[in-house]
């Protein structure tokens, strides 16, 4: 029996499905095994609170010896804020449109705030939306690393830099994300490489400024193991908390490392070899194709092949478990399937015990 199986057993109907579970004795091992990566390689860490959303598992990070954590946006921000957090890094090149500039202000004023910038029309923004306090706002200059997404070039990092200080704000240093290590076993190190350069790059771009580069930023879960040494000085993993089936594929973590899925029944099995659970889109997003599945039952071959909104499309090799049994899914990307729910049923590996967990920062995406 899978270790899912024996939790399903413990929990034994005491939960409605579909539900995200988190085993937290798995939570814990993740948490503490990066915290104690980093601690090994002279790095901080700064977790990425994007995965998990939950004020909970973020006050365990910090606790482990996280230096701060990071957020997507103003929003995530706050509610962290909020909850008593007190160094947050947005990384994400923020414009302060609409509310956002008054809710910027009132943040740097309560705890140590950072955002991302990669334009200099974004420096003057939130320079002017700063007030007569731009000092109160670092900012950290986003570069491209090869992912093609935000980011400036890594040689116009202290021209960026300089325009910030020249606007009042304090530019602290940069950082990068190397999306591109997450699409095959191989590219994770490659990629690692590439972050490593660019960042070297706009270290001397800042320092040709005549500025001091405190802050050199790395990111990404399937990345994070090549991401130490040389002038890097932080790592900003998220998804290594829970794990999923896209991390485990690219062996950024074991299949015993994974500490959340979700719990869905079987509500129908009319069509041979397949069976419909009560799982789709609106648990688990799209994540994923038709080639590798859109999630898979722990332990087994057994995929989802297909989802509507609600349905969930089970592939199975013989007669399909009977409707009312509950399976425990393993999503290919963690990430969706938390902001989908607004509270993790927590429990140990037995069951025995259960807690709920809100979602916190849960809808919050501006």
């Amino acid at each position: 029996m899978h270790r899912f199986q024996r939790t399903l057993a413990g929990l034994d109907g005491r939960i409605d499905t579909p539900a995200p579970v988190v085993v937290v004795d798995a939570l814990q091992r993740n948490i503490d095994r990066m915290q104690g990566f980093a601690d090994a390689h002279g790095v901080a860490l700064r977790p990425h609170v994007k995965t998990h959303k939950s004020v909970e598992i973020g006050r365990r990070q910090l606790a482990a010896g996280a230096v701060g954590i990071t957020a997507g946006n103003v929003g995530e921000a706050e509610v962290f804020a909020a909850a008593g957090f007190t160094d947050v890094f947005i990384a994400y090149p923020v414009w302060p449109s609409g509310t956002k500039a008054a809710r910027l202000r009132s943040l740097a004023r309560r705890i140590r705030l950072r955002v991302g910038v990669d334009d200099p029309a974004a420096v003057a923004a939130l320079a002017d939306a700063m007030g007569d306090e731009p000092e109160r706002l670092e900012v950290v200059v986003e570069i491209d690393c090869g992912g093609r997404r935000s980011g400036t070039s890594p040689d116009l990092a202290g021209e960026l830099a300089r325009e910030a200080r020249a606007r009042g704000l304090l530019p602290v240093g940069v950082f990068t994300y190397p999306g591109h290590g997450g699409s095959a076993v191989e590219a994770r190190e490659r990629a690692a490489r590439d972050q490593h350069d660019a960042l070297e790059t706009a270290v001397r771009s800042l320092e040709a400024a005549g500025l001091a580069p405190h802050v050199v930023s790395a990111g990404s879960t399937p990345t994070a193991a090549y991401s130490t040494g040389g002038v890097v000085t932080e790592i900003r993993p998220g998804e290594y908390v829970f794990g999923d089936l896209d991390n485990t594929r690219l062996g950024a973590c074991a299949e015993e490392d994974v500490a959340l899925f979700v719990a869905s029944t079987v509500v129908s099995r009319q069509v041979p070899r397949q069976a419909i659970l009560d799982v789709g889109t609106k648990a688990l997003g799209r994540e994923g194709n038709p080639q590798k599945g859109y999630g898979a039952v722990a332990g087994g071959d057994a995929v989802l092949t297909r989802l509507n909104e609600y349905h969930g499309f089970l592939a199975v090799e013989g007669e399909a478990p009977a409707v009312g049994t509950v399976l425990p899914l393993v999503p290919n990307h963690v990430c969706p399937v938390v902001a989908s729910f607004e509270e993790l049923v927590a429990t140990d590996a037995d069951g025995s015990t259960i807690e709920r967990w809100p979602v916190d920062a849960r809808g919050r995406l501006s």
